[in-house]
């Protein structure tokens, strides 16, 4: 007869044996790719860059940095496209009535399966994005009594300058909006459904059920490429005029 050690451990090898023959052992996936982590952070500490030199009046460098944020811009949505099947706007965008379904769960607690974007974070990508976008090409255009002007403002007449200056300020006050709705949607879940969304933004992996199949990374020769391009096109933009 078996002793009790035996009988104990023979029927756990085998639920676990059973459990990865059916291909229920999780396991870590990569989702996030190098290319948008990188973007994520960088756009962190140039926004705040952003706030910091305008509030020290430091103004040339405030136009530096929204070149450069222009710059990340213009490559995260190339990436958008051509990137990493978890960064294609095609595998996060759903429609208005998916992303509120899944805004009316989200005081349920259910296990993280969610490979990338949930549908309500894909929207808030969306949104983001597109503030930062107008932010930064408005600044193209800013002359007021603070900053020098903006590389293309003589392409506008004044009460046009005038009225996108006076955008650029709006924009930059829904951007800041938007931001703190962002970290608390990040802080909501973490409390009331036990998934955290930060780390892996900061490792890239998460643990997943072996049931899900790992998304198709992004070639790092056409990342290059997108960046040097969106470098190219943003110094068109900064001194053509």
């Amino acid at each position: 007869m078996d002793g009790p050690g035996r009988s104990c451990d023979s029927p756990r090898n085998t639920s676990a044996d059973t459990g990865q023959a059916l291909g229920s052992a999780p396991r870590i996936v990569l989702v996030w790719d190098i290319f948008i982590r990188a973007f994520h952070w960088l756009i962190v500490a140039l926004v705040a860059a952003a706030y910091a030199t305008w509030r020290l009046n430091w103004m040339v460098w405030h136009g530096w940095v929204g070149d450069a944020v222009l710059t990340l811009l213009l490559f995260r949505l190339s990436w958008g496209f051509f990137g990493s099947e978890t960064a294609r706007f095609s595998r996060f965008l759903t429609s208005p009535r998916t992303a509120l379904q899944h805004l009316k769960d989200s005081f349920r607690r259910a296990p993280d399966d969610q490979v990338g974007h949930n549908p309500a974070g894909g929207w808030m990508v969306l949104i983001l994005l597109a503030l930062l976008l107008v932010e930064t090409l408005t600044g193209l255009y800013v002359a007021n009594d603070i900053a020098d002007e903006g590389p293309m403002t003589e392409m506008a007449p004044a009460w046009l300058a005038n009225s996108i200056t006076a955008a650029h300020a709006i924009v930059w006050d829904a951007l800041l909006a938007a931001i703190v709705l962002h970290v608390l949607a990040i802080a909501g879940f973490a409390l009331i459904k036990e998934q955290n969304l930060l780390r892996p933004m900061i490792t890239g992996t998460k643990v997943m059920p072996a049931t899900v199949a790992e998304p198709r990374a992004g070639s790092p020769a056409l990342a290059a490429l997108l960046l040097l391009g969106s470098v190219f096109v943003t110094a068109l933009l900064v001194n053509l005029l």
